[in-house]
């Protein structure tokens, strides 16, 4: 636990042991840490959550150019519904505006490359390490899953009788059964026989030669690596960012591609693909809609107008 100093910081504490004590992440602590400071630094004398402070946390952040801005705004929001009093809290619709992020979404033949890549690297005293990368590519490509799910996936939540995935490490501690396709299946049950041959039995599905999971920056550093790889004719400066979590992306791309294809109606099967993924609301998973390639983004299966309304246009700072 950080160490609070600013007036707020006995509430901070307060807070954020209520959220541990209901199975939440951590994720809020670091991004309340940084308001503490703020606070103790510019507005030392206040104990009272008002709308000066909260805002002049964001325009701080944003004269120094940093990022992030939902994250601090989901932090914030829990911590003044907490405290309650007349706590101001920041309306869902204002969050500082940063330059969205789109993700790249590879093609079928830069998806071949990279697992043909994960299957043919390499590290010393890691003679298992490919087998290993290459099933967590396909398996985070065709059930969607965050790295972070995969990379913290427990054996004995997978049953490779029925094909389900029982995926407890999520985003927002939300639990959900995801099933595999039957190839996907047959992939994660030859990667089984050979660790239990390798490293024997193991807490986590994917571990590396000493049975523990991959940390989050070396499994990052790995994708990437892998990533170089796949594209040896590319300079480095001139090779699209792809990052682990973008298979997830392409997952539902591709599941959104299908649904086209097969003439179903978009805004009737998105709760589908919401429970699916894990998603909290359904304009998360409706986002998707909006990075798609241009073959999607001409579909006349596509109401824009009415995309618009599930994803409106965010208005800052005007009241």
């Amino acid at each position: 636990m950080y160490e609070f100093k600013s007036g707020f910081a006995n509430q901070l504490v307060e807070y954020l042991n209520f959220r541990e004590a209901l199975g939440f992440s951590k994720e809020h602590a670091k991004v309340l840490k940084y308001f503490d400071t703020f606070c103790f630094n510019y507005f030392p004398d206040r104990n009272l959550l008002t709308k000066d402070v909260v805002r002049g946390w964001f325009s701080h952040d944003i004269e120094l150019g940093k990022k992030g801005f939902e994250n601090k705004a989901s932090a914030i929001r829990g911590f003044a519904k907490h405290i309650g009093n007349g706590a101001y809290i920041l309306p869902m619709e204002y969050v500082p505006r940063t330059k969205q992020f789109v993700p790249y979404v590879p093609t079928k033949a830069e998806l071949v490359a990279l697992f043909n890549a994960a299957e043919n690297f390499k590290r010393k005293n890691e003679p298992f390490i490919n087998n290993t990368l290459v099933t967590m590519f396909k398996l985070m490509y065709s059930c969607g899953l965050r790295p972070n799910e995969c990379r913290k996936l427990e054996t004995k939540n997978v049953s490779l009788n029925t094909g389900e995935l029982l995926i407890t490490k999520t985003k927002r501690c939300k639990e959900r059964i995801v099933v595999m396709s039957d190839e996907m299946l047959n992939i994660m049950k030859e990667y089984d026989l050979k660790r239990n041959i390798s490293v024997g039995t193991t807490e986590f599905f994917f571990v590396k030669a000493d049975g523990q999971p991959f940390s989050v920056q070396s499994f990052r550093n790995i994708f990437g690596k892998c990533w170089a790889l796949a594209n040896p004719d590319v300079e480095s400066h001139l090779l699209p960012h792809l990052r682990a979590y973008d298979l997830r992306h392409c997952f539902a791309s591709t599941v959104l591609h299908k649904w086209i294809d097969e003439g179903r109606n978009l805004y009737a099967m998105l709760p589908y693909l919401r429970a699916y993924m894990g998603h909290e609301r359904l304009d998360d998973t409706a986002y998707y809609i909006h990075i798609l390639p241009e073959r999607l983004l001409s579909s006349p299966g596509v109401d824009w107008d009415r995309m618009d309304r599930i994803i409106p246009e965010v208005n800052i700072w005007t009241n």
